[in-house]
Parts: C-alpha cells; structure tokens; sequence
C-alpha cells in the first residue's frame, strides 16, 4: 500500500510537472504570437511590458488553483480503487488483512453474548436417557448410513448428553451415537455462518448500506473481535468450520461424550475460561488458574467453539489457511486444517496426529458436504 502511493505520488508529480511546462509552453508561444502582432503594428514597448506583466500575473493565480484541482481528482480516484480492492478481495499477502494483526483488548462479553443469550433461554433443559434418544433416532429414521448416502441429516437438537452413553460397550456403537448426537448441532451453527456470510457479501457489494445493515455490522465486528471494523477481516474470520474436524474435535476432548466436562457442563470442545462459569479440573488449585468453560445446552458449547477458532490470535493460521482454499475455489479440507491446530492442546503436533487419524478411521469427512433438513411441527413433538 505504502509503496503504491509514492509510486503515484511520483506520477502524480511527473504529470503536474508536465503539465506545468506545457502550459508555459503553450503561453510563450502566445507570447510569442502576441509581440509579432505588436511588431507588425509598430506598437511601443509601454504596452508590451504592461500586457506581459498581465499574462504572469495571470498564470501565477490560475496555475496554483488548477493543480490543486487535479491533484485532488487524482488522489480521490486512487484511493477508491485502493478501498475496493481490499475489501472485496483476500489479501492473503498483506500484514493490514487481520490474519498477522491481533486486536488487544477483546471483551469475552462481546465475543460470547448471543451464546450467553441461548443458555439464558435454555434452562428448563431435560436430560433424555439412551434408549429414548435411540427410539427418537429410529422414529425419525435418522441413520448415519443413510447420511452417507444422501447427506440429508434430520435436525434432530439434543440438548443435554444421556448419562448412559458411557454404558455402551460397543465401540462402535458408541462413536456412531456420539456422532448423530453432535452432527445436527454442528450443521446448525455452520448454516448460521453461512447466512452471516452471505449477508455480509451482499453488504459488501453495495454502495450505500441502510442503517438496519449498518447495525448488523456492528453487532458482528463485536462478535468477531475486529476492533478495527475492517471488512476484509470480518469476511475470513466470520467463515465455517470442517463438520469432520469439529467432530474429531468434539470426540477427543470428551472421550466420545463420556467426559465429566461434557456429562456435567456440555463442554464438547474443553474450552477454558478466565471469568466465565465453569468447571475446575480436579487437580487444579480452586483459587486459581482457568477453568473449562460450562453450558447449558449442547448448541452453545458448539458455537463458543466455533467462535473460539473464529477470533482468538493462537488459530491466526488456521484461518489464514481456510482463507487461502477459498481463493482457490477449493473445499474446506479438515486434514489440511487441522494442522494448524497444534496450539489447540499441549500435545502440540501429537494432538493433530490424533485428530487426523479419528478424522480417517471413522470417515468422517462424509459428513462435510451433508445438509441438515428443515425442522417440522411433526419432528418437534417427537422431541
């Protein structure tokens, strides 16, 4: 950018300088015409000189003005066509494109407050049993062979984990019903996003917003950390995440739903917090250090994840690689991704390797591309 503009500073420079000379040019030449005229016509150097001093007076006033004329329709221009390029496209290459800029002083509040808001609204919660939540999957026909096969998931909301998935001896059995449980959630909080996301180029490709808009960026520069309120930040943070590594994710963190975190606070995703509600691991000092944030409802554990790899600095480079295969057409690629989560825990390279391989072992990028179908009064009062 900087360069840019003393690369046209320059120009603009070269140009004015021209133009000067040309127009000298062109008034000596006048000059010139003038006193043959007064040749031709014998006319005394009293006129001449009085005529002359006339013409540089003159173009001593106007030329001042014009330049500045110019120079300003100049400047305009460039600096339009500067704006528009950095917020309808990428700028993957720039230190100004929110991926290499931390913005300090985040409020956890602002972040958090339509989470906060959903476990407000969600209190009165009932914790299902296993075998009711397996007949409520075969009543809705929701098999995950099937989603295979038609990526149609029945929106089918839990709110709380059944205490009794720990009871299931079959591995198998176990990961599959984990798996219906999250999946739902999971698509819910990605068909948010992508919503958000489409608003939010619809705002971006006009040129004149309206103040419910305007409103609506401002909620969500809040939302996302841009304190700066720069578009082309809000557009890569404000994106989705792989339904593959968010169930990886949640599998790790909870042990397939068999957690204290996940069982007693709906942690899927072992979130810590400072100032938050939240449960103390059991070796960890009462009086300090964080704790694993707690929720409600399973939802909002799910969007203060997304939220989490959305905003906060340590996943600066997941987020610049999920850019970069946007702007190349490409899929969300969960294994790609998922190598740029080694700060998510202390295991570092070893927690990739873990994700990665529940990631294969358990085809779980059949779900990436999976849709969840609309809800029905029907489907609610199975619920």
């Amino acid at each position: 950018m900087l360069n840019l503009k003393i690369k046209n500073f320059k120009l603009f420079n070269q140009m004015i300088m021209y133009k000067s000379k040309f127009y000298l040019f062109k008034m000596q030449r006048k000059n010139l015409k003038i006193f043959k005229y007064f040749d031709d016509r014998r006319i005394g150097s009293i006129p001449r000189t009085f005529l002359t001093s006339f013409l540089v007076v003159f173009s001593f006033y106007f030329i001042p003005s014009i330049i500045d004329f110019t120079k300003k329709k100049l400047l305009n221009n460039d600096e339009f066509q500067n704006n528009s390029k950095a917020i309808l496209a990428y700028t993957l290459n720039k230190k100004n494109n929110g991926i290499s800029t931390i913005d300090k002083n985040l409020n956890e509040k602002d972040l958090l407050i339509d989470i906060f808001s959903l476990n407000d609204l969600e209190t009165d919660t009932v914790r299902l049993n296993a075998s009711t939540i397996k007949q409520l999957f075969e009543d809705t026909d929701y098999k995950l062979d099937d989603v295979r096969e038609s990526k149609l998931v029945k929106p089918v909301a839990l709110t709380l984990l059944p205490a009794e998935i720990k009871m299931i001896e079959s591995t198998k059995k176990r990961k599959e019903f984990f798996i219906q449980i999250v999946l739902p959630l999971i698509l819910k909080e990605n068909n948010n996003i992508r919503l958000d996301r489409k608003m939010l180029f619809n705002i971006i490709n006009k040129s004149n917003n309206t103040q419910l808009e305007k409103k609506w960026l401002e909620k969500k520069y809040k939302q996302y950390g841009v304190i700066s309120k720069d578009l082309s930040i809000l557009k890569i943070r404000m994106d989705e995440v792989p339904v593959s590594l968010a169930i990886a994710q949640a599998a790790k963190e909870t042990g397939w739903g068999t957690s204290r975190f996940a069982q007693e606070g709906n942690a899927l995703f072992g979130q810590w917090t400072w100032s938050g509600e939240g449960l103390k691991p059991k070796e960890a000092d009462e009086s300090k250090g964080h704790k694993v944030m707690k929720f409600n409802v399973l939802q909002a554990s799910v969007r203060a994840y997304q939220r989490n790899l959305n905003t906060h600095p340590t996943y600066e480079n997941f987020r610049l690689a999920r850019a970069h295969l946007r702007d190349k057409g490409k899929d969300l690629d969960s294994i790609i991704l998922s190598q740029f989560l080694d700060n998510y825990a202390e295991t570092g390279s070893q927690y990739v390797e873990v994700l990665q391989k529940i990631i294969k072992q358990n085809n779980l990028q059949d779900f990436d591309d999976a849709k969840l179908l609309p809800s029905s009064i029907e489907l609610e009062s199975l619920i």
